[in-house]
């Protein structure tokens, strides 16, 4: 019999999303289970459902922090950096986070919610810090004139590098050939930002 009455409200949604994103990182969201999580905590798996609305929203919750983790991962790798190399590195920051982290961040993108669901507060806060991240680094490197598209721009950024991790990890480049995919993610975000004016 799970424990009901060992832990506080807080104390059990900080115990759960711990073991959660361990699992996730461990196995992946294919072979992800909210029966393991209430295993690994000592609780049942009725609790560990309820107090996350269910299994997607436990994995929803986990996205979320995912998500502020790659983004704590941007900033650091950021510190001490100066002028046109942040976006470089910037670039680097998100093929090392995912690599570093594969299963959390393919979870990311296996996860689908609903068709009638609507994306959680939680999660979309998340995700929209780390493209104001993106977004303001994009807006230092180009001219005043250009700076009010920084957002829209950085949106069509990450989706290229994205492209290109996911076939940097998937192995895809590597069929082709390609045995550099960070340094063509770099190129194509170097060509995009020159095209705007900005100075990379």
């Amino acid at each position: 019999m799970g424990r009901r009455s060992d832990h506080s409200r807080a104390e059990l949604d900080a115990m759960i999303l711990h073991e959660g994103g361990q699992l996730m990182a461990e196995n992946g969201f294919n072979a992800f289970s909210a029966r393991e999580v209430a295993k690994r905590i000592g609780y049942s798996v009725g609790t560990v459902v309820n107090l996350f609305n269910g299994v997607d929203g436990l994995v929803v919750a986990i996205n979320a922090e995912t998500f502020r983790l790659w983004a704590d991962h941007l900033e650091r790798c950021l510190e001490g950096v100066n002028g046109p190399e942040r976006i470089t590195r910037l670039v680097k920051a998100y093929f090392d986070f995912a690599s570093s982290n594969l299963n959390r961040w393919a979870a990311i993108y296996e996860h689908r919610l609903p068709a009638d669901a609507q994306m959680p507060e939680a999660l979309a806060t998340e995700r929209a810090a780390l493209t104001r991240i993106v977004a303001r680094e994009v807006a230092a490197v180009l001219p005043p004139s250009a700076r009010d598209e920084a957002v829209q721009l950085s949106r069509s950024l990450i989706a290229t590098v994205h492209g290109h991790c996911v076939f940097a990890l998937n192995g895809s480049f590597a069929l082709l050939g390609e045995s550099d995919p960070l340094a063509l993610a770099i190129a194509r975000v170097v060509e995009s930002l020159r095209a705007q004016g900005a100075v990379v």
